[in-house]
Formats: structure tokens, sequence, C-alpha cells
């Protein structure tokens, strides 16, 4: 079997290492317990996520033992890295059902059982009965706060303002790591590159407070080729939950990737063999086009299953002129203009956004452009078109 750091790196995976050649032979000889952290800040993981997942099941398929740290302690203080604002504070039940909820969306990539079977831990019960005294004297002595303040989640901060809450959480990512190589052996952390300064001051602390070998992987953050974070739409997160982000929306939000980012998707967020990836983009003429709905079709099935796949693979056929079933919504009798209309199907997000599509030429009802946000709706079924890319039809009921 090749060594997973080969695949990660053929792959476009692999930003920033440490001891990379030491690691190279660990993964290489021997199964490495490994871990990734996930703030539980909500219900559901979405895109943003997707190549964590992705990367830990490369890890696992590999023979690599993957420790998933759900950050219910670190949560109530908050990374810095980005942030303007304060986290909210969350119930320790709050924490334990989003756990629930990451696990099953989880289990879709990850084996919880067999063989280097994963396992999820909550730092908040370890971070939580600290004494603040005895962490500052066994961990806070191995931190430079000269070196800390160069570290571009602080730097970045610094002129808005930075907290001593926020300031400490290098260190309580550090020690988490700390604790894992403790009671696990964990000898690895990865994450998004943003992290590099935290996931570098982990291994750094086992390396000098346990005299022991430790490691530090950072993956390239997901982006498009203009430089700009994916998994976000007009109605926010792209989720992975099928409440939140119908597989439908799902799918189109990857059809209608850009034709630069498509093989960067392909090779990152699918288990694709290279050589078909590269033999679907050899083209960017139109027939990129069937890299796209490969990578759609992929990643929906991955996420929602074979059936759910198919179906929305068949409605963006039928909305884009092709053979099959359109996605459907219903609207009430109630709703009797096309305003209503815009946002019962939850097209546009308010009024204001409704009227200003409408009036920028973006709505079409049955295939003539509507220039009229009042106009009253057609007698049964008819065919609402937003922009170019989104065909819906609309059943009153």
């Amino acid at each position: 079997m090749a060594n997973v750091m080969d695949v990660l790196r053929a792959r476009g995976f692999i930003k920033q290492t440490v001891y990379e050649e030491e690691l190279y032979e660990k993964l290489g000889k021997e199964s490495v317990p490994f871990y990734i952290g996930f703030d539980p800040t909500a219900d559901s993981l979405h895109v943003g996520h997707f190549m964590q997942l992705i990367a830990m099941k490369h890890m696992q398929d590999a023979g690599h033992r993957p420790i998933i740290l759900i950050g219910g302690g670190t949560a109530l203080i908050g990374d810095p890295s980005g942030r303007t604002d304060m986290r909210s504070m969350m119930t320790k039940e709050t924490v334990e059902y989003h756990v629930e909820c990451f696990k099953k969306q989880m289990a879709k990539f990850i084996r919880f059982e067999g063989e280097n079977a994963a396992v999820i831990v909550n730092n908040a019960d370890w971070l939580l009965n600290l004494n603040y005294i005895d962490f500052l004297r066994d961990i806070g002595a191995y931190f430079s706060v000269n070196k800390m303040l160069t570290a571009e989640c602080y730097r970045s901060r610094m002129e808005k303002g930075l907290t001593f809450l926020e300031f400490n959480y290098m260190l309580m990512q550090a020690y988490d790591f700390l604790v894992l190589n403790q009671k696990y052996d964990c000898l690895l952390e990865l994450g998004g590159d943003d992290q590099w300064s935290n996931i570098l001051a982990g291994a750094d602390l086992i390396r000098r407070k346990e005299r022991k070998s430790a490691f530090a992987m950072t993956f390239t953050l997901l982006t498009t080729s203009e430089g700009k974070k994916m998994g976000k739409t007009q109605k926010g997160a792209v989720w992975l939950d099928d409440t939140k982000t119908p597989p439908y929306e799902f799918y189109q939000y990857w059809r209608n990737t850009a034709d630069a980012d498509v093989e960067k998707c392909l090779k990152l967020l699918t288990f694709l063999p290279l050589e078909k990836i590269h033999s679907l983009c050899a083209f960017q003429d139109e027939r990129i086009n069937a890299a796209k709905e490969t990578l759609a079709y992929e990643l929906t099935q991955m996420v929602h299953g074979e059936e759910a796949a198919q179906k929305a693979q068949s409605q963006a056929k039928a909305a884009f002129g092709g053979d099959g079933e359109m996605p459907e919504k219903i609207v009430p009798e109630s709703v009797y203009d096309l305003l209503g209309a815009l946002i019962a199907t939850g097209l546009c997000k308010s009024n204001s956004e409704a009227r200003r599509l409408v009036e920028q030429g973006g709505v079409s009802v049955n295939g003539e452009k509507a220039d009229n946000v009042n106009m009253p709706l057609p007698v049964g079924e008819f065919t609402l078109f937003k922009g170019k890319k989104i065909r819906i039809k609309v059943v009153r009921g």
C-alpha cells in the first residue's frame, strides 16, 4: 500500500508539515493515531468540514486510527482566527446533541467499529476541571508570549482587540494534543492551514514536555481559484444535513463549480482515481460539464446516498432542458403574487431581494421574463426560473 502522505500530496491536500521525513517514515511502517478537531457549534457539519472527513478516510483506509476531538471546552472560548466576536456559550446537553448529529454524518465516511476504529472524545472532559495555577505551572511555562504574538491568528486580531480569554486558545488546543498523546498515544494532529500555529504549538509542547515524537500537518483550505472560501451560498453555509441543504441544492452547488476549480475539487473531495480525474478535466470547453456532473453526483451520493443522488441528477437535467423530474415546491393558495412565491419557495430570503431580482430581469414564469413583482400567479402548476441556474416547478396547494 502506498504511503498515505504520497496519496494526500498527489491529491493536493498537504500544505505544511513539521519533521516531515520522520513522519513519512512512521506513516509508512506503523499505525499512527491522529486527531482532527471539530467545534460543536451547530447540529450539522458543513462543506468546510468535508475535506477533513475525506482526509480522515484516506488516513483510516491506510491503517491509521482517527481520533475525533469535539471542542466542547474550547468552543466556550473560541478560536480568534478570522473572528471579530465572541462565541456564544452552549449547554452540555446542546453539545451532546451536536456530537450525536456529527457522528451520524461522519459514519458515512469513517468506521467506528473494527480495525482502526475511530473514537470520539470531548475536550470538555479535561478542560472544564483544570486547576488554573497547576495549568500555568505545568503548561504555560512552555509558551513564549513573544513567539505567540507572531502567529497570524493573533497578529490579525491585535488591531481590533484580543482578549486574554482568546489568547488562551492556543494553550488549550496544545494541551488537547498533549492529553490525547498521553491517553491514546496520539502522534499527529491534522487540520486546515489556518490552524497551523495552534497545531504546531501542540506538537512542540509534547516534544518539549514529554520528550517524545509528535507531528503536525495542515491541509490546503477549500477555496476557489479566486481565493474565496467554498461552501457558501446566498442562503448561507452548504450543510451536510438534508433538512438544512436539500440534496438537489447540494447537487446544484457542486454542479455550478467554476471550470477552474473542478479538477481541484475532484482530487480533494472524491475518491476517483487520479487518472480518471485527469481524463475528465482534460478539456476546458463545454466538455468540462461532464466533470462537473461527476463531481456533483459523487459528492451527493457520499453525503445523501445513491437514491438521493440519482434523483437530484434527474431533477437537474429536467430543470435545464433534459429528461427527468424537475424539483417541485408547493406554495399555499394564500400566496397570490410573484413576490409571495419567491419567498414561499425559498428562492429569495426577503421582499427586498425578490424585488431587486425581478427588477434586474432575473425571474421568469413559464419561460416569460417577469417585470412586476406583484404580478398574479398562474392558475395551477407553473415553472419558476431564478437566474440561469435555478428552475423549479411550483404547485399551488
